[in-house]
């Protein structure tokens, strides 16, 4: 059976894969474009996308803006069918800003986790751009859907669900992300259950996309399904030549071995899944901070152990030994760097096998 395309309002994506957006700099434009062009849906991550113009240390929301809307727009261009989203944290200094200026730069839909975004509806008023918050638990989708309701009559375009074995920070308490956990299967049919009352109220289904751990096309027939209209994959995508990140980052990916997936306290207390390295592995990391990028609300650079906006670039310009590398679980099993098209190409016609 052929995989239904994935639905987004007035938005169809041929194949329902979105890839999810990778910070600092990992998902930009080429690997968004490469997705789109492939009928998936290609995500920018917005979180210090300016890492590389040129007053990147001296004007860093003005940088970030300028990437931003040069990212999208080159993105749209290089797709011109396809559809681009963007993917901003909740927790993001000057959130609002950033969301309307890639509203503003054509992006197609906004993305947004890492804290419950209440406010993404306002923000985007008026304009045509789809929304979709990232949800761990069926209590948030609800939660979510009621205040969009309430405060502004309207529900998700679209909801991601993350699960628990899902890279970079996590929306889950530290124990729950080590050893026996919820499946994602388990939240996914909760979401769906929790949103039936929104969906019959406006009489329009919310499609919900699942990721976490999605590796095979066994996977996304699996979720699919479940009920799911789709899945994100993320990780899955890094050793992929369109990937924007150093060919060194990639190719730690390939190397991965089960073993090194350990889950890490980030700078602003949440828990996250990396792969261990000189960095993660030392035990002192009271690296004295010489500048504070202003990236996100809960860090204090006076008692944070390490600047994570640092620790990101590094990854993303190949300097591996000095750099956090986020991943999701399922790392280990990525053993080369293919074509974006050859990795959908793929992931299709495996999960097709399984209707």
């Amino acid at each position: 059976m052929k995989l239904p395309p994935l639905q987004i309002g007035d938005l169809k994506a041929d194949i329902p894969i979105i890839q999810g957006g990778m910070g600092v700099g990992i998902s930009r434009s080429s690997l968004a474009s490469a997705v789109a062009n492939c009928g998936g849906v290609g995500t920018i991550s917005g979180v210090q996308i300016g890492f590389d113009e040129p007053d990147f240390e001296t004007n860093t929301f003005n940088a970030n803006i300028r990437a931003l809307n040069k990212h999208i727009k080159k993105a749209k261009q290089e797709s011109k069918r396809g559809i681009i989203a963007v993917n901003f944290m909740v927790a993001m200094n000057d959130y609002d800003k950033y969301v309307k200026s890639a509203v503003d730069a054509g992006a197609d839909l906004i993305v947004s986790g890492a804290g419950l975004p209440t406010a993404l509806p306002k923000i985007v008023e008026g304009s045509k751009v789809k929304i979709a918050p990232i949800v761990s638990s069926p209590k948030a989708a609800s939660v979510i859907c009621k205040m969009w309701d309430k405060h502004h009559g309207r529900i998700p375009d679209l909801i991601v669900v993350e699960g628990p074995e899902a890279g970079g920070h996590l929306g889950f308490k530290a124990e729950q992300v080590k050893g026996s956990h919820e499946e994602l299967s388990d939240i996914l049919t909760g979401v769906l259950t929790a949103i039936k009352p929104f969906e019959e109220k406006h009489g329009v289904k919310i499609p919900v996309v699942c990721g976490g751990g999605v590796f095979y096309g066994k996977d996304i027939a699996k979720y699919i399904k479940l009920g799911a209209s789709g899945v994100q994959m993320a990780t899955r995508f890094i050793a992929t030549e369109e990937c924007d990140a150093n060919l060194n980052y990639k190719n730690v990916y390939v190397n991965c071995k089960e073993d090194d997936i350990k889950i890490v306290k980030s700078p602003v207390g949440m828990p996250g899944r990396a792969i261990s390295n000189k960095f993660v592995q030392s035990n002192d990391k009271n690296i004295t901070i010489t500048k504070c990028y202003n990236c996100l609300k809960p860090c204090n650079p006076k008692d944070t152990p390490y600047c994570i906006s640092k620790a990101l670039i590094n990854a993303v310009n190949g300097n591996v030994d000095e750099a956090l590398l986020f991943t999701g679980a399922k790392s280990y099993k990525i053993d080369k760097i293919v074509k974006v098209k050859e990795l959908i190409n793929e992931l299709i016609s495996d999960a097709e096998c399984e209707f």
